[in-house]
């Protein structure tokens, strides 16, 4: 049916094509052709993706496929007129569709990093090393013999032998982690012990290979292999990666900041990730090395910086998955002829590459499994994972035949096996992978991970502290440390406070150095295994103060707003017009701070007891969430009461009883939280009194010195979080964080 559609559309612009392009291109490249060509290589690579999708192949599958049947092996068999007319042999027509074709190529080694997750292969590191070594050593080995063994007439250039035998070595070891981590996600084994070791093996995989694809491409500038030649090119590819995974990291993550928090045009974030990618593609290539593996590494910094990363790939994705991935993988298959399978050598030939790709990736990841101390039903999971080619493959391939490195037929023929191979992948790894049952520790860790995923705190990127100089400032920036210290969150300070003009010396100092220690302090309590990331503090001086300097700084983007001001509450009662200002003008979720009591002698240095009050609703679960991340990150107690309501009148009371399977229910859920978490939680009840009774009393008797409380904002002239929290604003003795949700509530 598809095809029948494209055939009744090529009808209709092919003969206006063909004479736009003129005879054998004489009238140059044509603009109507090439447009016609990405058109038809999107829209056949969007309908057979959809259709392999359906069936449980990856979508890649079916662009590929779509550009075989394009090309010479279907379309040019039936209609060859018709095939060269949409795409004719003609170098400068060819060149614009080409040119298309190679962006894409670095684009999408670009969005392959950012979907690299280095923590992921840190956790499971002595099994993943242990497979990729054996998975990529093996089929290496196995490819490069058999480059050596092949007869001149399968060569493009046969005095360049070794260079065609690096890239089958290297084209037979590489795994496709995008489709492996697709069938890993499919299963839900993505949290599975044996699915994190899968596509972290991948990824080491896909690494390995872009080194080795980088220097192949150096040693073949050369034309032959040069020790000289080959150190240079290993020198500066260590220098490279040295230096880009430490310093280059961080100026790429003040790249990014940058742009976003100073242009005002739209998505200038894409404009500065297309210049650092090509930038890093550029100076890959003046070391000799290949483009590709500058792209890559950019595609790894730009996925850990640690601001606006699922907006940044929301955006990059779309553009590159409906335009360049069509383009290239079509392209991809267009070269492909498999008409020259009807060649009986060819042919065995063809399906012996299969055969040792197949075997050599299986038995080298099995291998690796083994010796990386997993089980034997692992391991035949690994091997049937890993043998997944794919785009990474055709990918390889297309490299080597743009090089000269590989002739169409060995190009048609690593096609042939990409397709093969990874085709065969998803049902085989689903059988291995439905044989191992879900250990005890897996399932409780998998449900803690899942949870926490969906969360508040899990799900902050870029945390904002108004401040002044006064203790709450100090206590807000130890609370903003201790929420941002484990992921490494990036924390800009606004000062708010309308008399810095007539001051020397302003508080930024201590604030940011408040920030950095509790960020320590918080990372040293962190799992072994954990990556963690120096936390960045940035102070703006904006022109203006007060609401205003918040609301311009707030127009950047940021998750979380918290504030430490003085005074929190004005002489008439209720919030003070100051603070009600600026709470007002941040969109998102805000956490006021005030510092009492030992902390507000000491905001730096004072003991945490939290007791966090939670009543069953989600405004109370979200404060629940930020008590136990402070708990975690300082290693405090923590005291959950549950507070029946914001009056608890006598008809409560009365049916106090009635609620007790409820109450219970509600603390249970906040303890299995804290288990979550790795917090440990106390839990408290007080009846015959109301909320904020119970919450003076319960914060003397336990000793707190920090009452957490989820609130909503209430809208009004002055902001508002409602009774219970108007309450104790204005009486409790101890520290006090109001988490409020991001929109008002009704009143």
């Amino acid at each position: 049916m598809i095809l029948l559609l494209a055939a009744a559309g090529l009808r209709l612009v092919l003969p206006s094509l063909a004479h736009a392009a003129g005879p054998a291109g004489a009238s140059g490249p044509s603009e109507a052709l090439f447009i016609s060509q990405v058109l038809v290589l999107i829209v056949v690579g969007r309908l057979l993706g959809e259709a392999m999708q359906r069936v449980g192949q990856p979508a890649v599958m079916g662009q590929l496929i779509g550009g075989i049947l394009l090309g010479p092996s279907v379309f040019g068999a039936l209609a060859p007129d018709w095939q060269h007319a949409l795409f004719p042999p003609v170098k400068e027509q060819k060149a614009m569709i080409d040119a298309v074709s190679q962006l894409g190529i670095m684009l999408l080694l670009l969005l392959t990093g950012m979907e690299t997750d280095l923590g992921l292969v840190r956790k499971v590191k002595r099994a993943a090393f242990s497979v990729s070594v054996a998975g990529v050593a093996v089929p290496f080995a196995c490819g490069f013999a058999l480059g050596e063994t092949l007869p001149d007439a399968m060569l493009p250039r046969p005095e360049l032998r070794l260079i065609t035998s690096l890239f089958l070595g290297t084209a037979l070891s590489i795994s496709s982690v995008k489709i492996v981590a697709m069938v890993v996600r499919e299963m839900n084994f993505l949290r599975r012990n044996i699915g994190q070791v899968i596509v972290a093996s991948a990824i080491i995989d896909d690494t390995i290979g872009w080194i080795i694809i980088a220097l192949t491409f150096g040693i073949a500038l050369h034309g032959q292999f040069e020790l000289v030649s080959l150190a240079k090119s290993l020198a500066g590819t260590f220098v490279f990666l040295a230096v880009s995974l430490t310093i280059g990291r961080r100026l790429v993550f003040l790249a990014i900041r940058w742009a976003n928090d100073t242009f005002v045009s739209d998505m200038p974030v894409i404009s500065v990730i297309l210049v650092i990618t090509g930038v890093m593609a550029l100076i890959t290539n003046a070391i000799g090395v290949h483009t590709v593996l500058g792209a890559f590494v950019a595609g790894v910094l730009v996925g850990q910086s640690p601001i606006l990363t699922r907006h940044i790939e929301e955006e990059l994705r779309g553009l590159i998955v409906a335009l360049f991935m069509p383009v290239f993988f079509g392209l991809a298959g267009l070269s492909a002829d498999l008409t020259i399978l009807k060649s009986p050598s060819i042919a065995m030939l063809t399906a012996g590459l299969v055969l040792i790709a197949s075997i050599g990736k299986f038995g080298g990841a099995f291998v690796g499994g083994w010796f990386g101390g997993l089980s034997r039903g692992e391991s035949v999971a690994l091997g049937c994972g890993m043998n997944a080619r794919g785009s990474t493959e055709v990918i390889v391939a297309s490299i080597g035949l743009s090089m000269g490195a590989l002739s169409n037929d060995l190009f048609t023929m690593i096609v042939a096996m990409a397709v093969l191979t990874t085709m065969a992948m998803p049902p085989m790894l689903r059988w291995a992978l439905r044989r191992l049952p879900l250990t005890p520790e897996e399932a409780e860790r998998i449900e803690r991970e899942a949870f926490e995923a969906q969360g508040f705190v899990p799900q902050l990127e870029r945390l904002l502290v108004a401040a002044d100089e006064s203790p709450s400032s100090k206590l807000a920036s130890r609370v903003a440390g201790l929420l941002a210290g484990p992921r490494g969150l990036p924390v800009t300070v606004v000062r708010v406070d309308p008399a810095r003009e007539q001051r020397a010396v302003g508080p930024e100092a201590g604030v940011e150095d408040a920030v950095k220690k509790a960020a320590a302090s918080a990372q040293d309590g962190a799992e072994q295994d954990a990556v963690l990331l120096d936390v960045d503090v940035t102070t703006r001086t904006q022109p203006a103060v007060g609401a205003e300097a918040v609301a311009a700084e707030a127009k950047n983007g940021y998750d979380l707003l918290i504030e430490g001001l003085e005074p929190v509450v004005s002489r008439r009662g209720g919030l003070h017009r100051r603070v009600s200002e600026i709470t007002a003008v941040f969109n998102g979720p805000v956490a006021l701070v005030s510092a009492r009591g030992t902390h507000h002698e000491e905001p730096l240095r004072g003991e945490l007891n939290i007791l966090v009050a939670v009543t069953g609703t989600e405004v109370s679960r979200r404060g629940a969430e930020v008590a136990l991340a402070l708990a975690r990150s300082h290693r405090c107690p923590l005291t959950a009461l549950y507070v029946p309501g914001a009056h608890n009148n006598r008809a409560r009371r009365r049916r106090f009883r009635a609620l007790r399977g409820q109450n219970e229910a509600i603390l249970k859920d906040i303890v299995q939280l804290g288990d979550r978490f790795g917090v440990q939680v106390h839990t408290a009840v007080r009846v015959n009194m109301s909320a904020e009774e119970a919450i003076l009393r319960q914060a003397r008797l336990g000793g707190h010195t920090l009452v957490v409380l989820g609130v909503s904002k209430r809208p009004g002239d002055v902001v508002s979080f409602g009774h219970v929290a108007g309450v104790l604003l204005e009486e409790i003795d101890r520290s006090l964080l109001l988490v409020a949700s991001g929109a008002p509530a009704t009143p």
